[in-house]
């Protein structure tokens, strides 16, 4: 009767504790670290994207946002799916979201429609980088 009594309740506390740290996971912290990345050059997401994987490996369960901002011409260059291709599946297994300058792309005539949907398009890339160290992120321009 006893150990009924203990098993039932380590399956009433484990029914209750998973759902709260499955919830804890997926929050942001106000210890995070979070950073932005301000490039003009697509060939430079691929190092961008290697100091993201080892930044969250250094932070551990501090890692937190990781952007990085397309601005210029080199917008021109989000739309070639062959190129972006790699690019954006090593920026998804490493939690970096890749956004284009709105402005620049405006300025360099690149449709939005062409840009593949895993790209998050912010009105002005510089506006967006100030935002975010606003917020306490950690800056570089490229």
């Amino acid at each position: 009767m006893k150990n009924i009594l203990l098993a039932s309740f380590a399956i009433v506390l484990s029914l209750f504790t998973n759902p709260v740290q499955a919830q804890n996971a997926h929050e942001k912290h106000a210890d995070d670290v979070n950073y932005v990345v301000l490039t003009r050059n697509v060939q430079q997401l691929k190092p961008i994207i290697l100091a993201a994987e080892e930044l969250a490996v250094q932070d551990g369960d501090n890692f937190g946002d990781f952007q990085v901002v397309v601005c210029g011409k080199a917008v021109q260059d989000l739309s070639n799916k062959e190129t972006m291709s790699n690019f954006l599946k090593s920026a998804e297994n490493a939690g970096v979201t890749i956004n284009a300058c709105g402005f620049s792309l405006k300025k360099f005539g690149v449709d939005r429609a062409a840009l593949p949907e895993a790209l998050r398009v912010v009105e002005n890339g510089i506006l967006h980088n100030f935002e975010l160290q606003k917020k306490g992120y950690l800056s570089i321009e490229l």
